[in-house]
């Protein structure tokens, strides 16, 4: 079990880390050795890569030495020197548009020093560290780009797929296809289905046999099918040219008009440079997901990788190759096929490198067909159903298909460009679209404010606030998350009228659940017409409190009265007991005015009723009040957020990842606390998160039915036993009276007892928190629980079979309340020992 670094920066006993997520570690250890899944991965790469970068350099019209060239320079160079340690660079489909065009307007020589010239933005971009900055492009505009360069892609090579030749213009290929459908070429359209049916077909191989013949690309196969079959059948089709290497042509000085050359340049920095940074992050996210590789495979440095993919397409456009970035499909093939370290991506390029100068009999055997087919489908599959479903979902398809369209009929920065400016407009119209409504319920006048509040919205403010007679008592609802100066002047007149003509005015935020402010009579008078009311300045919650429907309340002393404004404020929150709130509404309205007031996730409490409101039948108590309010809460914000999945999860069935197995604490919020949602925890609570060993007699049954259902059925990956401070268990140990009657918790806690032991056994090291004793018995014995637990939990057949399979891992975890500060168990040579968790530690 490995420690991870802290989070807390005011601990002195441990090291900063003041880098961010996705920025430059700590300094690295020297690199891994070469190892047999390092090298069995680099040959799959290979295979793939061989022919991918044969098809991508006829797509573009380029030599297809230039194709080799650049897979071997991103092979060995982004391989040696990038921050992606899995990624793996060569020549990508993404590029193949742009590449294509400067080969027809400026020529192949020159089109090599605009990839130089584009290598060294990079390296400049890289030494600025402002690799992050391309995270921020939106995920539409870069799918939309992707979705662009395919369509045009596959609408080029499907010319060569019937048989004939493309043109450089979408317009033109799509112009003169009825033409070329007309004219079709039995033999091409032959090779050409057949690589396209080998390569859907394989991957769906069925049985134990398909299995093992899946471990050959698909890619491969498909191209090696397609050529054998044109060979025994005697298709005299073009084939695959590759002139000597010492006519290779290398780069030339750029010529062309000075503007041009510029936007040349700046278009493939722009495009090698987004695609290499999302391909790292997309890299990061499949090593985090295979436990296998996340604990030796370093996460992303993006400024590395951008330096390193400089450093390539400065070589790659040296010795005339096609500019280099990070590739999809060949990233997916390394993880999948479990390499551990970069060697594999280094190794790929050598073979490529080897191909190129020992295997240019066997290469020129390929039908130029079978190669457009190839490229064809890659680029089909650039068109994503899922990203055009996950665009929708988040209402940014008009950005999605601007961005596709313009890099279709306009081309790759000019559709980049419109991207761009239309997600600025969807912005500016979600930042000024405001719905303002306003109902009558009861005598109670409710105006709901959807969106957020600027000056744009007030005449319409204005007008639906004037809807509320004078004298009346009025609640606004603001959903949003920003209110500008003069929305805020106009709701205060406004309530200073209401006020001084004898209403009532609350302002409520309906979504994140915070009181905003309280009713507020004549004379500042208490809405039941005491003046010695308790304070009712409403929820303390702040909006970033992390769980929405945590619910505040004023403990219930004195008279109904005081009782009824219970049932309508809430108590502050613990950590601002220190300070006071406005009671003006005035000053409430204060907090409104800065950006991020409401909006964010926080707690949840529903609208309290007007004074004159009966009180529901069914919520006759403050704590039936509070249930109430909780699942209304929940109803209301939570469940149209969730219900998506929650459905998904109803239809397949939970399938956990992780046994939690903690304290029934209250404190202990775990899904807070492990940043887990619906389906991805399988817990376990008890009183001290015991684990009663296996085979005791008059055992309690619970836990280890439990243990056997997640292990064997649910088969999850970890468990992890967590305990707590001040748990009240652990001081019940130590208060132990052996003549105390046997009530069922003391025969609970007996579970309990070996940790007591433990702690007493002198020969034992003390386990220790972040490298520091316990702050007292009652700390020392929680540390010690979980240790003797996890020793209990091995000792559970279930658990021990997969321990020896190696299909679980067992963690331990302490959880500090009063800190908020979560600590691992690690296993050292001097003790046991908890040390904390950190952000920095966490794969993206």
């Amino acid at each position: 079990m490995s420690a991870c670094t802290p989070t807390r920066h005011d601990d002195p006993h441990r090291k900063e880390h003041s880098h961010e997520p996705h920025s430059p570690p700590s300094p690295r250890p020297r690199g891994p050795r070469l190892t047999g899944a390092d090298v069995s991965a680099s040959i799959a790469v290979f295979l793939i890569a061989l022919p991918l970068s044969l098809g991508i350099a006829l797509a573009t019209g380029a030599p297809l030495q230039a194709g080799l060239v650049a897979a071997a320079v991103g092979g060995v160079v982004v391989g040696r020197l990038g921050g992606a340690p899995l990624q793996v660079s060569g020549p990508a489909a993404g590029l193949t548009v742009v590449t294509a065009e400067l080969i027809q307007r400026y020529g192949w020589r020159t089109t090599c020093a605009i990839t130089v010239l584009a290598g060294l933005a990079q390296l400049g971009l890289g030494l600025l560290r402002v690799a992050r900055t391309a995270l921020a492009v939106s995920p539409a505009i870069v799918h939309g780009m992707l979705a662009g360069i395919g369509v045009t892609i596959a609408v080029a090579q499907l010319h060569i797929v019937l048989g004939g030749t493309p043109h450089s213009s979408v317009l033109l290929n799509l112009r003169d296809l009825p033409a070329q459908l007309a004219r079709v070429q039995t033999a091409a359209l032959s090779v050409s289905a057949l690589t396209l049916c080998l390569l859907l077909a394989w991957p769906r191989l069925p049985g134990r046999a398909g299995r093992l013949l899946r471990v050959v690309p698909a890619p491969l196969v498909a191209v090696t099918g397609a050529t054998t079959s044109a060979a025994l059948l005697g298709f005299g089709l073009p084939k695959v040219d590759l002139p000597s290497w010492s006519s290779h042509a290398l780069a030339g000085l750029p010529e062309g008009p000075t503007l041009g050359l510029i936007a040349a340049v700046l278009t493939i920095t722009l495009v090698c440079s987004v695609q290499s940074l999302l391909g790292a992050v997309a890299v990061d996210k499949m090593v985090a997901a295979r436990p296998a590789l996340s604990g030796r495979v370093r996460r992303a440095d993006l400024d590395r990788e951008l330096l390193g993919q400089g450093a390539a397409n400065v070589v790659s456009g040296t010795l005339g190759g096609l500019p280099v970035a990070g590739v999809a499909v060949r990233s997916t093939a390394n993880v999948n096929a479990g390499a551990v370290s970069r060697n594999s991506t280094m190794l790929h390029g050598v073979l490529v490198v080897i191909a190129a100068l020992l295997m240019v009999p066997i290469l020129e055997l390929i039908p130029l067909a079978s190669l457009a087919a190839l490229v064809m489908a890659v680029g089909i599959q650039m068109v994503s159903l899922h990203h055009i479903r996950t665009v929708t979902r988040h209402r940014e398809v008009l950005v999605y298909a601007v961005t596709t369209v313009g890099v279709v009929f306009l081309g790759v920065l000019e559709g980049v460009a419109l991207g761009i400016g239309m997600a600025v407009a969807v912005a500016l119209h979600r930042l000024t679209r405001t719905r303002i409504t306003h109902h009558e319920k009861e005598g109670v006048h409710h105006v709901h404010v959807r969106g957020q509040l600027t000056f744009l919205a007030v005449p319409r403010l204005s007008r639906t606030l004037h809807l509320v007679p004078q004298g009346a008592h009025a609640i606004v609802e603001l959903d949003g998350s920003f209110m500008d100066h003069a929305a805020y002047e106009s709701l205060q007149d406004w309530q200073s009228t209401q006020t001084a003509h004898g209403g009532t005015v609350e302002l409520v935020g309906r979504r994140t659940g915070v009181r905003i402010g309280e009713p507020t009579g004549p004379a500042g008078l208490h809405p039941d017409g005491g003046t010695n009311a308790p304070d009712s300045s409403g929820c303390r919650c702040h909006p970033w409190t992390p769980w929405r429907n945590h619910q505040c309340a004023i403990p219930e002393t004195g008279g109904p009265a005081q009782r009824s404004n219970a049932e309508t404020t809430t108590a502050r929150a613990p950590e601002d007991t220190e300070h006071t709130e406005p009671s003006d509404l005035t000053a409430k309205l204060d907090a409104l005015v800065a950006p991020g007031a409401l909006g964010t996730p926080g707690a949840t409490v529903e609208a309290p009723a007007p004074p004159s409101s009966p009180r529901a039948p069914d919520a006759t108590t403050p704590t039936a009040n509070q249930l109430a309010r909780g699942i209304s809460a929940f109803q209301r914000n939570t469940a149209p957020l969730v219900r998506s999945e929650l459905a998904r999860l109803a239809r397949e069935g939970q399938q956990p990842s992780q046994l939690f197995l903690t304290c029934a604490d209250s404190r202990l919020v775990t899904s807070m606390i492990t940043s887990s949602g619906p389906g991805d925890l399988f817990v376990v609570r008890n009183v001290g998160n015991l684990v009663p060993p296996p085979g005791e007699e008059s055992g309690d049954d619970s836990v280890a039915a439990a243990i056997e259902y997640a292990v064997d059925v649910l088969r999850v990956r970890s468990i992890t036993v967590c305990g707590h401070s001040g748990c009240g268990a652990m001081q019940a140990l130590l208060a132990a009276d052996q003549d105390t009657a046997q009530t069922p918790l003391r025969r609970w806690l007996r579970y309990g007892g070996p940790s007591v032991a433990r702690m007493a056994d002198g020969s034992r090291p003390a386990a220790r928190l972040a490298g520091r004793a316990a702050a007292d018995t009652v700390e020392q014995l929680c540390l010690t629980n979980v240790i003797q637990q996890l020793e209990h939990l091995r000792a559970h057949d279930s658990v021990s079979r997969a321990l020896r399979a190696g299909e679980l891992e067992l963690h331990g975890m302490y959880f500090h309340v009063g800190e908020a500060q979560a600590y691992l168990l690690s296993e050292v040579h001097e003790g046991e020992v908890f040390d904390h968790v950190g952000v920095a530690d966490l794969t993206a």
